[in-house]
């Protein structure tokens, strides 16, 4: 301390006792530095005002070679006139821009005429901006409401269709990929005699037209379009692939001709309800997901149906799957279950994807002996059971969840084949043996969650 006070600076403090010394002095560095501060914001007002582009040409500063003013010119007393504006008050008799509104002279001395002039201008022109700025808010606001209403994107963010005329088509081609070419209308594909796959993902199309002469046509893709209604499909009999999945579609309906179809993609519409399918006998493949769907039903014809993707729908309750007997991929996660039900009939069904739903039992599966992949994560299982007879599992996943015992890995013992096991993010990952636990249980395990084992 006493160091600190004989190295501390004495200009400006005599007659200062010295444990005061420090304190003058940060005073000191205190003001030095407000008003270096002051000067820095002066000079930034400054530039400020002298850099917002030249004045009107009607408030521009009169000279000795300007036009005479209408009516009597009437300087302001004393003051150089170089400082003053030519404009009319309210009786039309030539003023001061200073208060135009006020007869007689200028009450402004010469250096406040520039500032005052300056702010009144620039106080009008934001009044003026910002009123054009709320009513063209208001217009857009309420422009954006009738598009949402009809569906449609607002005009800034509209893409504008590509002319069909600029893209050449080769008649004999049989593969024809467009994929992002911003094409707005289905037309002028008539010369394609020979094709019989035609992939328009990621365009304009908003109506579905002008395919009838493509006779030779197996798979369609209108993936990712602005799509409202499955219409004019009447004419492609052996169509067997169909995507129209990523568009607006509310109903599915015009597939009851395409008796060949055998994979149908509609995700990520707005579909709630599954109808109008009872003529795809053929269909092998059906992908729902991300639809608006609460039932499972109308699908009872849907014999040869091999995968069905019901997942992030609104579904309550399994059921109505007792004719799907050929199914061998069931997904129907991030819906609302609550119970393992409904399955009895799906003898030959080798995978099943039921995560996050708020299933709190493993059970139902007593008939499902065939199962290769469970995933049942993200549930509400506290206890691993009912599973000891699906000895061809191969892979368990099991995460998030609330398993707390080890002795129900016992239930997996039976499946020699089991490789992958997920059980992270359970009260069982907390003991620090974690991964040597399970790997003493089930000694087939080659990966333990996201890490493959170590031998």
């Amino acid at each position: 301390m006493l160091g600190s006070e004989r190295a501390a600076p004495t200009f400006g403090n005599a007659g200062l006792p010295r444990h005061l010394v420090p304190c003058r002095s940060l005073a000191l560095l205190c003001t030095i530095a407000f008003w270096g501060r002051k000067k820095a914001r002066t000079r930034y007002f400054q530039r400020k005002r002298w850099c917002r582009g030249p004045r009107p040409a009607e408030l521009r500063p009169t000279t000795e070679t300007a036009a005479e003013p209408p009516g009597p010119a009437r300087p302001c007393e004393g003051q150089a006139p170089a400082l003053h504006y030519n404009t009319q008050n309210a009786a039309g008799r030539a003023g001061c821009a200073c208060a135009p509104e006020q007869e007689g002279p200028c009450r402004y001395p010469p250096q406040v005429h520039s500032r005052g002039v300056d702010k009144r201008i620039e106080s009008e022109e934001s009044e003026d901006e910002g009123k054009k700025t709320v009513r063209l808010v208001t217009d857009l606001s309420q422009q954006s409401l009738r598009d949402e209403q009809n569906g449609e994107s607002s005009p800034g963010e509209a893409e504008i269709p590509v002319d069909m005329d600029t893209i050449s088509l080769d008649p004999e081609a049989e593969d024809v990929d467009l994929n992002h070419f911003r094409i707005g209308k289905i037309e002028g594909f008539e010369v394609l005699k020979k094709v019989k796959t035609l992939c328009l993902r990621q365009n304009l199309v908003k109506r579905i037209e002008n395919l009838e002469q493509l006779q030779t046509l197996r798979e369609l893709d209108l993936y990712d379009n602005q799509i409202r209604k499955i219409e004019n499909l009447e004419t492609l009999a052996d169509l067997e692939i169909l995507d129209i999945s990523f568009n607006v579609l509310r109903h599915i309906e015009g597939l009851d001709q395409l008796t060949q179809l055998k994979k149908l993609f509609l995700v990520n519409n707005k579909i709630s309800k599954i109808e109008n399918l009872s003529n795809l006998q053929l269909l092998q493949m059906l992908e729902l997901g991300s639809n608006r769907i609460r039932v499972i039903e109308n699908i009872d014809t849907l014999t040869n149906l091999d995968s069905l993707f019901l997942g992030k729908n609104k579904i309550t309750k399994l059921q109505n799957l007792d004719a799907l007997t050929n199914l061998t991929v069931l997904s129907i996660q991030s819906n609302r279950l609550t119970k393992i039900e409904g399955l009895q009939s799906l003898v030959n069904l080798r995978e099943l994807y039921i995560s996050n739903n708020g299933i709190e039992v493993i059970e139902g599966l007593e008939n499902n002996n065939k199962l290769t992949m469970l995933d049942i994560a993200c549930n509400r299982i506290k206890k691993i059971e009912n599973i000891s007879h699906l000895t061809e599992l191969q892979e368990f996943w099991m995460n998030d969840n609330f398993v707390e015992s080890w002795s129900d890995l016992d239930e997996l013992k039976g499946a020699k084949n089991l490789e992958t096991v997920y059980l992270e993010r359970n009260p069982l990952q907390k003991d620090p043996q974690y991964r040597r636990k399970i790997m003493l249980t089930l000694p087939s395990v080659r990966q333990i969650d996201a890490t493959f084992v170590r031998f």
